[in-house]
């Protein structure tokens, strides 16, 4: 398995699992019935698990071009050093970003979504140049 696809792999499953702890914030404060159900009028969450809602759905959003990205280099036989070693600050820089979302730290988390997307822009330029 190239760098680029080991962390690609590393990335989806940050993203498959980030639902689990505020979901089990969802059965804590509704409870296991309203958890589950569609309430026309849900009652608020900790405000830990509402921010990790919004930091999945940015890990949507990201993710989608992230694969994309490294999909296509995979297809164009691009590899090389550049793209591996932006695959990994990608990862990394998304923990970082899920981590500072979590915890409230604003300017972390805003460094650390733009650096994952310097990484997804850098493997996207160079698919442009050809490698």
């Amino acid at each position: 398995m190239s760098t680029e696809h080991y962390y690609l792999t590393w990335a989806i499953l940050l993203h498959a699992f980030m639902w689990v702890p505020y979901i089990l914030d969802r059965a804590m404060t509704r409870g296991i019935i309203a958890a589950l159900s569609y309430p026309v009028n849900p009652t608020a969450q900790s405000a830990w698990a509402t921010r990790l809602i919004l930091a999945h759905a940015n890990s949507t959003e990201n993710l989608v071009a992230f694969a994309a990205a490294v999909l296509l280099a995979s297809a164009a036989g691009i590899e090389n050093a550049l793209i591996a070693t932006a695959s990994m600050v990608y990862f990394w820089a998304r923990v970082v970003h899920v981590v500072a979302y979590l915890f409230a730290i604003p300017f972390v988390r805003t460094g650390a979504f733009l650096v994952g997307f310097m990484a997804t822009a850098t493997i996207a330029v160079v698919c442009l140049l050809g490698g």
